[in-house]
């Protein structure tokens, strides 16, 4: 098991959330954080710790990306016009393995990631097997038929937990869905709060 699949299970216990909104979160029996000193009483955070706090947040529920990977897209949204917080949520929101976990293909985002790995969708019609690709709007997500009946995948569709949000278009029947527009931060779905303009203090100072 990698590191990464490890991680998010001490994730939502890490911050006291439940920040994927799951009825098995570990938090919703044991608000306290892990290990040994997990249910000590901690000290206000400097504004230093809050940033840093929003910023690990926000990078553990895309699956827990790694440092560099989410750097790279914190410039990428720096780069571009408008808002920086803004345009970091849009960017996250269209990589693929995000697309597949709100379009309710999967269950999980970690999920999504091992699914588009092993080769089951397509992205306007061509295999793409790497979790971290950048849809465009109008791109068409699909479950590759041979997969369509899948355990997870029938589970995923079936699970009330989640909605699909208003910027895709997602036909069940086909086992599709249209990226149709790039979202802004009121628009994504989070179970918890999500404060993108910390993380832009923290990678600003």
């Amino acid at each position: 098991m990698s590191k990464r699949q490890n991680a998010k299970y001490k994730i939502d216990r890490r911050f006291g959330e439940n920040i994927w909104g799951r009825p098995k979160s570990p938090v919703n029996t044991r608000s306290y954080g892990p290990g040994q000193h997990g249910q000590r009483r901690k000290g206000k955070l400097s504004d230093f710790g809050v940033q840093l706090r929003a910023k690990q947040k926000l990078k553990g529920y895309y699956g827990n990306i790694n440092e560099k990977q989410f750097h790279k897209v914190y410039l990428e949204a720096v780069r571009r016009k408008g808002d920086t917080g803004e345009n970091l949520i849009g960017l996250l929101e269209s990589r693929l393995d995000a697309v597949v976990y709100r379009s309710k293909f999967v269950l999980t985002v970690f999920q999504a990631r091992q699914f588009i790995s092993h080769g089951h969708i397509l992205v306007n019609g061509k295999r793409v097997t790497i979790p971290s690709y950048r849809l465009q709007t109008g791109d068409v997500v699909e479950v590759r038929q041979r997969s369509r009946e899948t355990g997870i995948v029938q589970e995923a569709i079936a699970s009330t937990e989640r909605d699909v949000p208003d910027y895709l278009s997602v036909d069940f029947d086909k086992m599709s869905a249209t990226y149709t527009t790039v979202p802004k931060l009121a628009d994504v779905p989070y179970p918890v709060q999500m404060e993108p303009n910390l993380v832009v203090e923290y990678y600003s100072r």
